[in-house]
């Protein structure tokens, strides 16, 4: 059996970053943090945390932060259940990953029915990358293109976030004017969202069959990147669900070509209450508004 007080060490040093910082958090001194953090390590066989500044945590210590941040979810939940919360009016603290263009068209939606009970911490990454987030104990729950569940997860399929390549009418006509052919496209401006969107190069690479290297910019903000798109910096793959909202003004150069990219939510298996009924409405959102099965 490991010791909660020791796991708890383990999360506060991570979460703050030095033992000094976490011992203010326990109100214990920085030698008890050290002693029982090197007990837990003692007790697993493993290292778990790297002494540097701020401390690292290793692979072992991912996976026993983990079970640390569940256990500590779990009892302010029941804490908060029992009614023995000392903190007046607090709400369950819910930490989620998700991908930008999920987020801002329909998560935050669902999610919103339970802002009187939970408070959100939201983690944006690449829907490649977010299980990442949730490997390491720094969320809760994740909306990943991953389906494979990770160790101490469930894993369930939400649906399809179908992408089509837009531009916007001007665009099209000073740079498509003669067909989307590979010259254009080697040549157009193309709009990303960061270094992890692969999206636009995946199209290229299927549409042109060689290396090109477009001018670009790069807009890490879902609306922004559809903003820019509808103003004509660049084309990009939209999903229907954000393009839908600018119809009249953008055009979907490449009819013939869809790209799909499969949703799954996973979650820690040992979840509070409030996460399981979160991914029962996130479920039901995403079967009434996502497509079952690719194009």
């Amino acid at each position: 059996m490991l010791d909660i007080e020791q796991l708890k060490a383990l999360h506060a040093a991570v979460d703050e970053g030095t033992f000094d910082a976490a011992a203010r958090k326990l109100h214990i001194t920085p030698s008890a943090v050290s002693q029982r953090i090197k007990a837990l390590e003692h007790a697993v066989g493993r290292i778990l945390l790297q002494r540097t500044k701020p401390v690292q945590v290793t692979d072992s210590g991912r996976e026993v932060l983990r079970l640390a941040r569940q256990i500590d979810a779990l009892s302010r939940d029941t804490m908060r259940e029992l009614g023995l919360d000392n903190e007046q009016g607090s709400l369950a603290r819910i930490s989620v990953a998700v991908n930008a263009d999920s987020l801002s068209t329909w998560v935050l939606q669902v999610l919103a029915d339970f802002t009187a009970e939970a408070s959100f911490d939201f983690h944006l990454d690449d829907q490649d990358h977010t299980t990442d987030l949730l490997r390491d104990g720094s969320v809760m729950a994740a909306v990943t293109s991953a389906a494979t569940p990770i160790q101490g997860c469930t894993s369930s399929r939400l649906g399809i976030m179908r992408y089509r390549p837009m531009a916007s009418v001007e665009f099209c006509d000073r740079w498509f004017s003669d067909g989307v052919t590979a010259e254009a496209l080697s040549a157009a401006p193309v709009v990303v969202f960061n270094r992890k969107d692969l999206l636009q190069d995946r199209y290229l690479r299927r549409k042109v069959g060689y290396p090109v290297a477009p001018p670009r910019h790069q807009v890490p903000s879902s609306a922004g990147f559809s903003d820019a798109v509808r103003l004509g910096y660049g084309w990009g793959l939209l999903p229907d669900l954000q393009s839908h909202e600018s119809a009249e003004t953008l055009i979907g150069f490449d009819p013939d070509f869809v790209y799909d990219v499969p949703l799954f939510w996973q979650q820690w298996k040992l979840s509070p209450p409030i996460l399981v009924r979160i991914a029962d409405a996130v479920a039901a959102r995403a079967q009434e508004i996502l497509p079952q099965s690719s194009a």
